[in-house]
This record gives structure tokens, C-alpha cells and sequence, in this order.
């Protein structure tokens, strides 16, 4: 254990875990898999004399395979990769099909987490004038937030204050300021956390709040095992009396984890300050290492109510394990919010906003924040009697939200798409990644070809280059119906931003690729009319500036190779 102007560090410097000493993360799956294949053919020539009951077998086995795969209710692009990979491999093929699709190894998980939800679908009671003021406001909003309530209990606040920032470096000023004033407690979840600069600083206040009695639980992906952290690293933290668990650890061949990753980022302070975004604990994340150029990602802040709903999903996920599970003291909204105004629109006058938004045809000017006409901040005279102050207040709405592989529900799919499909004027999108199923890449291009400016930034440099390549395989068909891409020549944009119409935006850990949309525990902060979405759109034109933008041309002149490369992963885009 040392100190340095790098904070405090428990490993020794180049220690990481056991695996990534030997294996990258993408190699440790290509042995596992190569393995198993060495077995089924093993197996094969061991009973070649059977070759023709075999065969026959094997074809009469992959028709019924596809019968059911033409059945089942898995997106249709996955049905297809399933197809091929079953048509070209039938016994592998069906073999793998069946392992991933059993969920061995996290049935319990799902149970379990399924009955902790449950258990806590009324712990946050919705506030029905709030559910009124957004009726006021704009009855689709309502229509969205039910169906989001249905997926866990997410309510809808109308106290709470939203920071963006616009880079990972201005999030990690706001974090250690924050967490300095801890008095309660202090959740983190994170997908990756790797010791340097930023976890040094960190952790050197956690250790600090632990010694002086503020709670302090850190829970981290089990993938971070095979890449940045050793596997005893929770117990080094628990001497430093931090509360630690890795997610699901990954246990190779029996157990199908690593397709159910957190892939969330949040830090709950004291229930009344939350943070989201796309920003993990590591040095890229705030420039302070150059891996794939500038690092461009994004984060919010939540002061107010909103903040418990990210405990909640802290605790879900933490509570997997417990016996006996704890959320009522972490979760008293009367002693641990902080003292903010109500700031709900219980006056917004519903005839005259549908007025306004009638006039605005493609244009977004009426239903922007500064539109919406709220009532005065509410103070208490000295005999104790709420009195109207002079300055009004804009806050706007916040739901938080969080997605679950483990449920029916593509919630963060739903929740892109309801924007795409009410957007009037614009949808300005980042995302690192681009690997659509067929819903998505439609509701891209119909509100293209409806009129709306649909315009995405992606990585000029690529951290991944199949990703990089699946990417390139959507540009031609987007472009044909209106999209606008463009790509950031800076470096890697990792930030996963929505902005519609001056007037809602969705900030949070979900990228437009498979993985977060199908296979990973995912979070996200919904905005609507909230006074920082201006904010984010300015950035969003700040970076388009230093973009190139993508055209049929630069698509034809695209190298050969990683369109060979993007044209033949099209095929397992699902499993990738």
C-alpha cells in the first residue's frame, strides 16, 4: 500500500488480475470456446462407424431446430444468426444455442433478483401531482413513464436538479467534492474500475469516510478479473473498512455470466446526490491515459429524489447475495433528501401548452424549458404559511431507470425508440457502438424519412475493430433514408447521449449495440424539459465540430478489409 499525489493504491505497480496476465478478455472466450469444439469432434471420430445414423440424425435434429428458432420469441436478427450458426455447425451450433439459452449458472440470480424486486416495487411511491403535472405538460411523457414503472419501481421526480457534463474529467472534479461531503452513506457500481490517478484519489476519500463511520460499499463487474483487478482486491478493500463485491464473477464453462455483465455506473451519496453516465474508474475515462485519442464521454449529476432510485438499483443488485437484505434506512426520502424545493409543475395549464405545441409543427421552440410556465418557488413566512417567492423555478421532470437482461422487457430499446418515434424536429445521438437489430435501424431511419434531423456521432479511432466494423455495415442503409453520420477525429467517443427537440434527453450507461440493449444490466436518467438538456445539446454541437462527416463516397472508398471484416460479423452481430 503507498500514497502519492496519485492517491492511494493497493497493488503493486502492473499488478492485475491472474488472467490478464495470460489471456486478453476476448482470448480467454476464444480458448473456452475452442476447447469445447476440440471435444464435440473428439467425440465425432470416436464414433465414426455411426457416421451415416449420424448424419441422418443431425439433419432430421437441424430441421427441427429451425422450426423452433422460427417460433420462438427471439428478436429476428438473432433468430437468423442462430440459423446460420446451426445450419453451418448443426450438433456445436445447437449445443451452444442450448448452453446460453438455459441461463446456467444464473437461474439463481434471476430468482433472486426477480423476488428482491418485487420486495421493492413499492419502496419509492410515485407522487401523483407529479404524474398530474406531467399530464399538464404533455400526456405522451405519462404514457412513457407507466410503461417504465412496469419494469421496477421508477417513479418520476419533479425536485431534482440535473448537472451534465460534457467530459469525464469535469464529472471526476464534481465526484470528489461530493464525496467529501458524505455523512450517511456512499454506493458505487461500476463496470470497470482500475487503480491509477482517478480510483487513487477516490479511494483515498472512501478510506477517509470509512474511518470517520460513513458507510461506504463499492461493487464492481467480475470482469474486471481478468483485466484490471486481482481476485482478492474486496478483501483489500475491507481492510481499509470499504464493503466490496465483484458482480458475478466469471467462472469459465459453467456458467453462462458473462453475458449478464453490470455494465452500470453509479454513485449514490447520502440518497440525496446521484451520478450516471458512461464515465467507469479509470484513467482513459478522464484523459489522464491515451489509449484510442481523446477520450470523449459524458455524465450527469442528480441533486434531489431522483438519487433514490439509484439506491434502489444499488441495493437490488447488491442484495443478490445477503440473507437478509436492507433497504428502508437507505431509503427514507423524509431524513435523507436533501432540503430542495418543490419544484413539481402542478401549474402548467394543459389547454395553453397543447397550444403551443400544436404551433410548433418541426420546430421544438415551445416545448423547450424556458416554455414551460411553473409555479413560484414555494417559501414558509415567519408564521409558518407557504407564501409564494418572486423567482420561479424550471426544473423540469427526471425518471431514472434501470434495464434487466433477465426480464422480457428491452426497456432501454423502448425508451430510444419512444424518442425517435415522438421526435418532431431532431434526435441527436453518441454512442461508442453501433450494432442494430432490425426495430432500432427502422425507428433510425423512419424519423429520418419523416422529416426529423437525425444525426450520430460515433469514434473516429475505434477501441474494438469488429465493433468498428459493424458499424460501418449500418452507414449505407442509414444514409440512403436521411441519417446523418458523422465521426469523431479526436479520438473515442464512449458517451451515450439521446437530445430531442430541446426538450428530453437520456443520459446513462446504454449503448446502441447488443450487449446493452439485450445481454447487460444497464441505467439511465430520462429528462424531460429539465434545464440542462440545453447543455447537453450544446455539447452535442461542440463535438460535432471536431466530426467528420461519414458520405456514400467515404462508405465506397471505406478499406476493404473492415468492410470484409463488418460484412462477415453481420452474420453473429447477436453474439458479439
Amino acid at each position: 500500500m503507498d500514497t502519492t499525489d496519485r492517491g492511494l493504491s493497493l497493488l503493486k505497480k502492473g499488478q492485475k488480475g491472474f488472467f490478464h496476465a495470460v489471456f486478453s478478455r476476448v482470448g480467454v472466450m476464444i480458448v473456452l470456446l475452442v476447447l469445447q469444439a476440440v471435444f464435440l469432434f473428439m467425440a465425432f471420430f470416436r464414433f465414426a462407424q455411426f457416421l451415416p445414423h449420424v448424419l441422418g440424425s443431425a439433419a432430421v435434429f437441424t430441421v427441427f431446430m429451425v422450426l423452433y428458432l422460427l417460433n420462438s420469441r427471439l428478436d429476428p436478427t438473432a433468430k437468423i444468426t442462430w440459423l446460420v450458426v446451426i445450419m453451418l455447425l448443426p450438433v456445436f451450433g445447437a449445443l451452444l444455442f442450448w448452453y446460453t439459452q438455459s441461463d446456467i449458472g444464473h437461474r439463481a440470480v434471476h430468482a433472486r433478483l426477480q423476488e428482491l424486486i418485487d420486495e421493492t416495487k413499492d419502496k419509492l411511491v410515485q407522487d401523483p401531482e407529479v404524474m398530474d403535472a406531467l399530464a399538464d405538460a404533455n400526456p405522451d411523457e405519462v404514457s412513457l413513464a407507466r410503461y417504465v414503472r412496469r419494469s421496477g419501481c421508477f417513479p418520476v421526480y419533479a425536485d431534482t436538479r440535473v448537472t451534465y457534463f460534457p467530459l469525464g474529467e469535469d464529472k471526476f472534479e464534481q465526484m470528489l467534492m461530493q464525496l467529501k461531503s458524505a455523512e450517511k452513506y456512499i454506493f458505487m457500481e461500476y463496470f470497470i474500475v482500475e487503480e491509477g490517478l482517478m480510483w487513487g484519489r477516490i479511494l483515498e476519500i472512501l478510506a477517509e469516510k470509512a474511518r470517520e463511520g460513513v458507510e461506504v460499499r463499492v461493487m464492481y463487474d467480475g470482469t474486471c478479473e481478468f483485466s484490471t483487478l486481482p481476485h482478492n482486491y474486496p478483501e483489500k478493500l475491507k481492510t481499509l473498512g470499504i464493503k466490496c463485491k465483484m458482480f458475478s464473477p466469471v467462472t469459465p464453462f459453467l456458467s453462462t455470466h458473462y453475458n449478464y455483465r453490470d455494465h452500470r455506473k453509479i454513485l449514490v451519496i447520502d440518497g440525496r446526490t446521484a451520478f450516471t453516465g458512461g464515465v467507469n474508474l479509470a484513467d482513459e475515462y478522464i484523459n489522464q491515459r491515451e489509449k484510442y485519442g481523446h477520450w470523449k464521454d459524458t455524465a450527469v449529476m442528480l441533486e434531489g429524489g431522483a438519487a433514490q432510485s439509484f439506491a434502489l438499483m444499488f441495493l437490488q443488485m447488491w442484495n443478490i447475495t445477503e440473507r437478509t437484505p436492507e433497504f428502508d434506512k437507505y431509503l427514507d426520502a423524509a431524513e435523507l433528501a436533501p432540503k430542495v424545493e418543490n419544484l413539481a409543475m402542478t401549474d402548467v395549464q394543459a389547454g395553453n401548452m397543447a397550444a403551443a405545441e400544436a404551433e410548433t409543427g418541426k420546430t421544438a421552440a415551445a416545448d423547450s424549458p424556458e416554455a414551460v410556465k411553473l409555479p413560484a418557488e414555494k417559501a414558509r413566512t415567519e408564521d409558518g404559511n407557504l407564501a409564494a417567492a418572486e423567482t420561479p423555478r424550471t426544473a423540469g421532470f427526471v425518471l431514472p431507470y434501470g434495464d434487466c437482461p433477465l426480464d422480457s422487457d428491452k426497456l432501454g430499446e423502448r425508451v430510444y425508440m419512444d424518442i425517435l418515434n415522438r421526435s418532431r424536429s431532431y434526435v441527436h445521438i453518441m454512442s461508442p457502438y453501433l450494432i442494430l437489430d432490425g426495430e432500432m435501424e427502422t425507428a433510425l431511419k423512419f424519423a429520418a424519412e419523416k422529416g426529423v434531423d437525425v444525426k450520430l456521432i460515433l469514434p473516429g479511432i475505434p477501441d474494438k475493430p469488429m465493433p468498428y466494423a459493424l458499424a460501418k455495415s449500418h452507414y449505407r442503409s442509414l444514409l440512403d433514408s436521411g441519417v446523418k453520420i458523422y465521426e469523431y477525429t479526436p479520438g473515442f467517443v464512449h458517451a451515450k447521449v439521446f437530445v430531442s427537440d430541446g426538450c428530453r434527453a437520456v443520459v446513462g450507461t446504454i449503448n446502441l449495440d447488443y450487449r446493452s440493449l439485450y445481454h447487460h444490466f444497464e441505467c439511465a436518467a430520462y429528462m424531460y424539459r429539465t434545464e440542462c438538456i440545453s447543455d447537453i445539446e450544446k455539447d452535442f454541437q461542440a463535438t460535432l465540430a471536431k466530426c467528420r462527416q461519414v458520405t456514400p463516397e467515404t462508405v465506397k472508398n471505406e478499406k476493404w478489409n473492415v468492410k470484409l471484416t463488418g460484412f462477415v460479423m453481420k452474420a453473429i452481430a447477436p453474439l458479439l
